[in-house]
């Protein structure tokens, strides 16, 4: 049964933890954000358990989310160059908990290093995927190309052109409810577990999506969505924390 939330966490764009203790580091670099509306009744079976869908004005929504991993590492120890830096494009929704904690839960994450994703597979128990992928950029034009190798559905696939726009010095509060998300509602085995994850302001930037041709939202088990994305966005990236997991 889905639980019944405390009042939920304000909306920041600032992390409510910046000095956690780090557990893994990390960088988002060249994110292209896209998003669709969702009813929160469809996305809610697909949740992990202990959490429901977070709404801004009785609206959900489905990410899309292309950027390049840099240099994960953990522990304190410095990231790795090459493979802790990879192509990675996620299919996500938007969560909280009983504790009122605002988060985000992945559907699918594809990524083109095969060893990072079955550590993520067999140690964290996270949907990660196989796939061949590439990032390039033409000047203020970047594409992004995803199809899936192993697990299935193989063939599964992602292509995202957009050209990047003039940064955004005053979000909405939409692009900051999209965009600033301190923690990750996971289940680690038959648990509900919560990772909290800190970074800089998010730097947002305005994007006309060219293209978008993708399979990944509806091999993940959500609805083929309707339309152009309500939200387009970019980010040159930020350097990420992760700390350790919190309280179910």
């Amino acid at each position: 049964m889905p639980p019944t939330p405390r009042t939920p966490q304000p909306v920041t764009p600032d992390p409510p933890n910046p000095a956690m203790n780090p557990l893994m580091t990390q960088s988002w670099l060249d994110l292209a954000f896209l998003h669709w509306a969702a009813d929160p009744d469809d996305v809610a079976p697909l949740l992990p358990a202990g959490t429901v869908p977070d709404t801004l004005d009785g609206v959900t929504y489905v990410g899309l989310v292309a950027f390049r991993m840099y240099r994960v590492g953990g522990l304190r120890l410095p990231g790795i160059p090459y493979l802790g830096t990879f192509p990675e494009t996620n299919v996500r929704l938007y969560t909280r908990d009983a504790h009122g904690r605002r988060g985000v839960a992945f559907r699918s994450l594809d990524a083109s290093r095969l060893i990072p994703v079955a550590v993520a597979r067999a140690a964290f128990r996270l949907p990660y995927m196989w796939s061949r992928m590439e990032i390039r950029r033409e000047a203020d034009t970047l594409t992004y190309t995803s199809r899936r190798r192993l697990p299935g559905p193989r063939g599964a696939h992602s292509r995202i052109v957009l050209r990047t726009g003039g940064r955004i010095e005053e979000p909405t509060a939409l692009e900051h409810f999209l965009t600033a998300r301190w923690g990750m509602h996971s289940t680690f085995h038959g648990r509900p577990m919560y990772l909290p994850n800190a970074h800089p302001r998010w730097p947002l930037h305005r994007a006309e999506l060219l293209e978008c041709d993708d399979t990944l939202v509806t091999a993940a088990g959500l609805p083929a969505p309707e339309g152009e994305p309500l939200s387009v966005l970019y980010s040159p990236g930020v350097p990420v924390r992760f700390g350790r997991p919190g309280r179910p």
